[in-house]
């Protein structure tokens, strides 16, 4: 019963972590709201391989924390330089 209580929970902060991601006045605070909302994801995931009484949900909710760390690392470095890979010869980035 608690662990359906923890899952509900986790949902409703699910939502509102969606709801700022629409709606956030700058980009770092969607971004922010989309990488706690990968965090509730990996919550949920393990909350409900528990429940369902199957723990090799918690192999995938790591495996989608991993995805989640790097993607979020990858979009704040877009956004910070405006590519993701190195410059190119001869580029210049500018006032970093």
């Amino acid at each position: 019963m608690l662990y359906v209580v923890a899952a509900i929970a986790i949902v409703v902060s699910m939502i509102l972590a969606l709801v700022r991601a629409v709606f956030g006045p700058t980009v770092f605070d969607r971004i922010l709201a989309a990488n706690m909302f990968g965090t509730k994801t990996v919550l949920l995931i393990a909350v409900a391989g528990f429940l369902m009484g199957r723990p090799d949900f918690l192999d995938i909710a790591l495996a989608y924390a991993l995805i989640n760390f790097i993607g979020t690392i990858a979009i704040m470095k877009f956004f910070r330089y405006r590519m993701l890979g190195l410059p190119r010869a001869g580029e210049d980035l500018g006032d970093l």
